[in-house]
């Protein structure tokens, strides 16, 4: 006799746009061509996710914008899910998620089934004041008493994890951040190859949502120490530090080189002419886009804000790591990337985006699963 299916719920606010969603859409998609009996619940369904999805629910009622109310909404709606499907395993899909997990975990106690949380962000959090910090530091130990497993997205999370999380490595697992898919990878080295870059000057890109923890204070003051005749930086996102940095591009006296076109999707052709990628977060987790920079084979300029940027880049062969907040050192690295490089460059780039595919993570996703729900529930049969 066949063992029974593996039931699978996931949980999100909404599917506003954010890489967590984005990828918890694409492992929703997967386990469902892999025969898993895999379901989404959000608080909120009226955005769209990013491409069509089976096995959709919103929790009810309805509730209001605020984050609180959300979380409120998932966690008195979830348990009678749960319980009426008879749902094996729980998928945090990152950080944010991780107050409904423990909540649902405190709410439901022995009925909660196993909680598998996915790393999705920075642990150290240096954005944070001190005092801050130091109550997040008991909220990440917190996490680590009620949730079963934790995910790493990149093998230098594992340490991390272990000691801010405080659980064992047999609680710990990597697996590469599914940015991409295999066709993903091949269109957008496609698109690259086929540009023409011949423009006047050099066309900087950066990409990420207008907000504080993607310092882009930082990356116009380093554009504008270095900016010459046709020099150009777009930055692609949407955000509430619009305005802030509009009126800094107007005091630098750059705003005639800069532009700001707001969230736009695809990336293909933006990664295509780009001469460079730049990352100047002050904190991330394994950020997407610096993956869809290297799929595309793009010279790389990225700040240290994460444990595995460094890994990520190749110790420093894949691209140029400068110091968090030092706008002298991220400017001197964007005035030295080269206009052509050799093609073996680019192509490891290119491998190195490869382990970071749907295709590579959801057979390890699913047998990681099955093994929480046989440790909790015994083999079934």
């Amino acid at each position: 006799m066949s063992a029974p299916t593996l039931r699978v719920l996931t949980f999100l606010y909404s599917f506003a746009p954010g890489g967590v969603e984005r990828v918890a859409a694409r492992l929703h998609a997967a386990f469902v061509r892999h025969g898993v009996e895999s379901r989404v619940v959000l608080a909120n369904a009226r955005i769209a996710p990013p491409f069509p999805l089976p096995a959709m629910t919103q929790v009810a009622p309805e509730p209001r914008g605020s984050t609180i109310s959300r979380l409120l909404a998932l966690v008195r709606g979830l348990p009678t899910i749960v319980a009426r499907d008879r749902i094996d395993l729980l998928f945090c899909a990152g950080n944010t998620y991780t107050a409904p997990a423990v909540l649902l975990r405190l709410t439901m106690g022995r009925a909660c089934p196993p909680i598998l949380a996915k790393i999705s962000n920075d642990l150290v959090r240096p954005d944070m004041p001190w005092l801050v910090r130091l109550f997040y530091r008991r909220w990440l130990r917190i996490q680590g008493r009620y949730i079963d497993h934790f995910v790493g997205m990149a093998p230098a999370m594992r340490g991390e994890i272990a000691t801010l999380i405080g659980v064992p490595d047999d609680r710990i697992s990597v697996i590469e951040d599914p940015a991409l898919s295999d066709a993903d990878l091949a269109r957008l080295a496609r698109v690259r190859d086929a540009a023409q870059r011949d423009h006047a000057g050099r066309h900087f890109l950066a990409i990420g949502r207008l907000a504080p923890q993607k310092n882009f204070p930082l990356l116009l003051d380093a554009f504008a120490r270095i900016v010459q005749p046709g020099d150009t930086l777009h930055i692609l996102g949407e955000g509430p530090e619009r305005a802030a940095l509009e009126a800094q591009a107007a005091r630098l006296g750059i705003v005639d080189s800069v532009a700001l076109p707001g969230h736009t999707d695809p990336l293909d052709v933006w990664l295509g002419q780009a001469d460079a990628f730049v990352l100047s977060s002050d904190f991330e987790g394994v950020p997407a886009v610096v993956i869809e920079a290297l799929a595309a084979g793009l010279p790389i300029v990225a700040t240290d804000c994460c444990v595995s940027m460094a890994d990520l880049l190749g110790h420093g062969t894949l691209g140029s790591l400068v110091p968090v907040g030092d706008a002298a050192a991220l400017s001197a690295a964007m005035d030295t990337v080269a206009s052509t490089e050799p093609a073996e460059i680019v192509a490891a780039r290119r491998a190195a985006a490869a382990r970071f595919t749907i295709e590579h993570a959801t057979g390890r996703y699913i047998e990681l699963m099955q093994r929480l729900v046989d440790q909790r529930y015994g083999a079934r049969v």
